[in-house]
């Protein structure tokens, strides 16, 4: 019979690759008498997808490795050791559970299809008597706030929006245990995987990149405090958020928001403590603005499922979707008629990012002009994109296509975003003229 004394909490990392804001990490160090962590590199997470790309490629592979060094940083200076495997974690939590004596898990909750199936297929390899307890942890509102049930979420945002704001409070920042916890050291010999452990070369970061910042949860600290407090960027953000060049013209946050390096709720406060301590004008209110969309997005999944991966989207509308391979190619390595395009899928090629207005031309480009299925556009950016998350990700491919939630199905004319956006060619010849890096 176990006692209290040899009881031991686990948290198993997924989406949540940070200690502060986090309810996981909260429960276990006030439930459990010792405390361990596991992160798992899932091998199916870097094979080939149904459309021919890499499910993850070297970009966010890179991000996640700095991510989870950091968390296990992080949790070390609390003797939490964190044990990382790249192995499926139905093969290698079963034995931390048998090894360590572990009584709960926690874990931050999760309804898209793949990781609801890897949960589950862990749990099968488990006793019954093991407690799972998971937690909201990446929303701005929080789900049991909402004033409707999620069934009767409303079809357009800026009905959402109103609501929300009108009738929700952000729940407080999770309260800080770790602070005063510390326990015997646990001996951990795992090893967080290279590059090459995932199958890919080393690369440098290309010179050009919009997004030259490192993963994890220090970082993106370090970033708000440069973007909000040092150069105050944020008090200029509605007015250069279009923008295509350089490290400012946007927060930047989305990568480390998408891996839980930072919390939604922790950034919606820095934006509330900056308009204390300065100014309050459209462009403080236009960030919580994005995560709220961010937090629509995640709802729309929540009440849709399955259905924001299917062709016909959340509407249920048929199109004549083509799938020519050949001028899916010319899209993908920037040889289209237009330059607009090109120039962002090359930037997206050769760094990982893109800017949101670029992503919004692109992908209208795809859909609408190309009119070939916009789920393999959605998926090449799955594999690219540093700040991919799969509720952003799908929404706005579905809402461009035509079977998402713009009532108004529009269509965007490249040249004259070029024109309004790219007014000089500046961006263009950017990124037109690079040479292979």
């Amino acid at each position: 019979m176990q006692t209290q004394e040899n009881k031991t909490s686990l948290i198993w990392f997924r989406n949540n690759l940070r200690i502060h804001d986090n309810s996981s990490i909260t429960k276990a160090i006030t439930k459990g008498k010792k405390v361990i962590a596991v992160y798992c590199f899932d091998p199916r997470q870097f094979k080939m997808n149904r459309f021919g790309f890499k499910k993850t490629e070297k970009f966010r592979a890179r991000f996640l490795i700095e991510s989870v060094s950091d968390l296990k940083n992080n949790l070390k200076k609390h003797n939490i050791p964190l044990f990382v495997y790249l192995d499926k974690p139905e093969n290698c939590i079963p034995n931390l559970v048998v090894n360590h004596q572990v009584t709960e898990i926690y874990l931050q909750e999760e309804w898209t299809p793949e990781e609801t199936s890897v949960l589950r297929k862990v749990k099968n390899q488990l006793s019954k008597n093991i407690l799972f307890t998971t937690s909201y942890d990446q929303f701005l509102f929080h789900p049991l706030d909402l004033p409707f049930k999620i069934e009767h979420l409303p079809n357009v945002f800026t009905d959402f929006r109103k609501i929300i704001e009108k009738q929700i409070n952000v729940r407080p920042i999770c309260k800080d245990y770790l602070i005063n916890f510390n326990q015997p050291k646990i001996n951990n010999t795992t090893k967080i995987p290279s590059l090459t452990d995932l199958g890919f070369e080393d690369f440098k970061t290309h010179p050009k990149s919009a997004f030259p910042f490192k993963g994890g949860e220090t970082e993106a600290l370090k970033h708000i405090q440069h973007y909000m407090f040092n150069t105050k960027n944020l008090g200029v953000y509605k007015n250069t958020r279009n923008g295509l060049i350089g490290t400012d013209y946007s927060s930047k946050l989305s990568p480390w928001l998408a891996n839980g390096c930072v919390s939604a709720k922790l950034i919606y406060y820095k934006v509330k403590q900056f308009e204390k301590e300065y100014f309050s004008n459209q462009s403080t209110y236009w960030l919580v603005f994005e995560l709220i969309w961010r937090d629509y997005f995640k709802y729309l999944s929540l009440k849709n499922g399955n259905l924001i991966f299917k062709i016909e989207g959340i509407l249920d509308k048929t199109y004549p979707w083509l799938n020519d391979n050949d001028i899916i190619l010319k899209w993908i390595e920037g040889k289209t008629p237009e330059p607009f395009v090109n120039a962002n899928m090359i930037e997206l090629n050769k760094t990982g990012w893109m800017s949101n207005r670029g992503r919004q031309n692109v992908a209208s480009y795809f859909a609408k002009h190309l009119k070939l299925d916009w789920r393999i556009g959605a998926s090449y950016f799955e594999s690219l994109l540093l700040d991919y998350d799969v509720h952003s990700n799908y929404g706005n491919w579905m809402y461009v296509a035509g079977v998402g939630n713009d009532p108004r199905d529009r269509k965007f004319n490249i040249k004259s975003q070029a024109e309004n956006y790219d007014k000089n060619a500046s961006y263009q010849r950017l990124w037109l003229q690079t040479t292979l890096f």
